[in-house]
């Protein structure tokens, strides 16, 4: 290592140390919400600029005032502490404004994904017993389609929040915009909550099939926004973050959103993220920050180079999935001095956290935690011969397992039999307790890191990827598949596509003894109304028999192996290319585009 490596490593001593002494335990009796720290913002830095958004500015103070009269107006509604309030919305200032209202009223606020629909969206409604819904009214559409759904019997009303004004609130629906109420006072309420109420519901898919609702108490909220605001951004009220990733994900509201309210950095938010006006609004906006997927970094990296990239505000990046072979790249071109990559879920108990700024690396965390041997192949964790665990060799690829403690609890699901699913016993003694993340992790040489060990993500495993951001069930999909009438059994997988992050959906699909071929109009139209554009299979293989052994779910391995490569695969091909809502015909030439990088994935 050289001289100025280990320099640089030793200058993150002293925000480590200030990291960790900000995530000292506290009783759990302690009175404290993210909604309260928003209060304090506006007491500490009332003129400071808080949020920007589509060309309108809002200080500290005026954020708060305004989600103090959405409080209100809630609570003359009769949303009391321990009310479940769904939020449906885009980013914008009324998703951040009613977010901070229901937390401020000691409700719970249930995030729901925008790209649901029918089903999912009714489900989600349903396994957090949403007795409100604050829906935006560029989700309108499809919040009418479930409003009357006799499945819903515990919604008390519908809150339609305006946004553009193009559509009116429905007769169905209450204007939750006309209910605030003019008082913008701080509500009571907000003084009397404490870390160990539940804040948010966070949706994550599993492999249990549709979205499963993660516990976020307020304390798990409050420690995430502090490891990234004094951990991983180290941002202050001089700073102003670029957050265009969706609030519903964790990455966005505790990365970003969460780190502005500890701080009092700014927040300059994006409806959608856009590779093209990217750096220009970085510049404009003098955002010194950014909140990313690694996703997103492959895109910005596609966008038509310019000599001067570099020169532009941002300095400090933090997020996740950015791969090793562009890390480098981005950083250079971007003007990019510290990467403060992390690994995490909403749900898990474990995470790491790139803190000493070295390269290609998810960082390291305290949290005790162990990486198991797992048989890709067989899907199911290696035991010895006593039926325990065996530990992942140095560098070697294994599954990542928190320990569960009284400390490092798992506030898992709504569901208890979800939660139960998700816990790994006798791991390496009778009666121990681990929360199985279902990722694969490496160690990863990095020179002098304090005797600490880095990680590396390698994969996922099981019956979840992670494609566009988001992650896809692949029983869900399958429970989709399979309800077309043509189709006898699905198994359905993530397949790599070169030049993109995560895996694209597969499906191969066995049809029907009377089914002589896929009516492709068909089924493409049942697959576009059942499931959000993220987790249609991008590709369909059809089978022309069900393995012998009956083992077909054991086929996965190999059909993952296999691919969409007309020259590995003889059985028939269908592609969903990008932007279309159909399937054709996979054709040689568009395959060797696609394996080329050049599909336009």
């Amino acid at each position: 290592m050289t001289m100025s490596k280990l320099k640089e490593t030793l200058c993150q001593l002293p925000a480590i140390t200030s990291l960790a002494r900000a995530l000292r335990p506290r009783a759990m009796t302690t009175r404290d919400c993210l909604g309260g720290r928003v209060e304090a913002l506006a007491r500490r830095y009332p003129e400071r600029s808080a949020v920007i958004f589509e060309g309108r500015e809002l200080s500290w103070s005026e954020l708060n005032a305004e989600a103090n009269q959405v409080a209100h107006g809630l609570k003359r509604l009769g949303l009391t502490r321990g009310d479940c309030a769904a939020l449906i919305m885009e980013n914008r200032v009324e998703f951040l404004t009613s977010l901070i209202a229901v937390n401020k009223l000691g409700g719970i606020a249930a995030l729901i994904n925008t790209n649901l629909t029918g089903r999912a969206l009714t489900h989600c409604l349903q396994i957090t017993d949403a007795r409100w819904c604050l829906f935006g009214e560029e989700r309108l559409e499809a919040v009418a389609e479930i409003s009357n759904e006799t499945a819903l019997p515990d919604v008390m009303a519908w809150l339609y929040v305006r946004d553009s004004g193009t559509q009116q609130c429905p007769d169905w629906a209450t204007d939750l915009g006309a209910s605030a109420h003019e008082a913008t006072s701080n509500p009571p309420e907000t003084a009397e909550n404490t870390i160990a109420e539940h804040a948010l519901y966070i949706f994550t898919s599993g492999t249990t099939g549709l979205p499963k609702a993660a516990v976020m108490s307020n304390k798990r909220f409050i420690l995430s926004s502090l490891m990234s605001s004094l951990g991983g951004l180290r941002c202050d009220v001089n700073d102003r973050i670029y957050l265009c990733l969706p609030l519903y994900h964790g990455t966005a509201l505790f990365l970003g959103a969460g780190a502005a309210f500890n701080t009092g950095a700014s927040i300059f938010l994006r409806r959608k993220f856009s590779a093209s006006q990217f750096l220009e609004e970085v510049r404009e906006h003098e955002t010194t920050c950014f909140i990313y997927i690694g996703e997103i970094c492959r895109y910005l990296l596609a966008t038509p180079e310019h000599r001067d990239d570099y020169q532009n505000p941002l300095t400090t990046v933090m997020g996740n999935g950015l791969r090793p072979d562009i890390w480098h790249a981005f950083k250079e071109r971007f003007g990019i001095t510290r990467v403060s990559e992390f690994y995490g879920s909403s749900e898990g108990n474990v995470g790491f956290i790139n803190l000493l700024n070295k390269d290609c690396t998810v960082g390291t965390g305290s949290l005790p935690h162990t990486l198991v041997q797992y048989d890709i192949d067989a899907d199911e964790v290696v035991r010895d011969a006593r039926g325990r665990c065996v530990k992942a060799a140095p560098g070697q690829a294994g599954l990542l397992l928190g320990k569960i403690t009284a400390v490092t609890a798992f506030e898992g699901y709504t569901n208890a039999e979800a939660t139960e699913k998700k816990i790994l016993r006798d791991v390496y003694k009778p009666g121990d307790a681990w929360f199985n993340t279902g990722d694969l992790l490496k160690t990863v040489d990095v020179g002098f890191a304090f005797g600490l060990p880095h990680y590396q993500f390698v994969d996922r495993i099981g019956d979840t990827f992670r494609w566009k951001g988001e992650n896809v069930s692949t029983n869900e999909v399958g429970e989709v598949i399979n309800a077309h009438p043509q189709v006898h059994f699905c198994n359905v997988y993530g397949v790599e596509i070169p030049g993109t992050d995560g895996r694209a959906g597969m499906a191969a699909l066995l049809l029907t003894d009377d089914a002589r071929e896929l009516d492709i109009a068909d089924f493409s139209a049942h697959i576009c109304a059942q499931l959000p554009t993220y987790a249609r299979p991008q590709f369909l293989r059809i089978l022309p028999d069900m393995d012998t052994t009956g083992t077909f779910k054991m086929l996965k391995g190999d059909l993952r192996k296999q691919g969409f490569d007309p020259a590995v695969v003889s059985d028939p091909l269908l592609v969903m290319k990008p932007g279309s809502d159909h399937y054709e015909a996979l054709t040689e030439d568009f395959a060797a585009e696609i394996l080329a990088g050049r599909g336009g994935y």
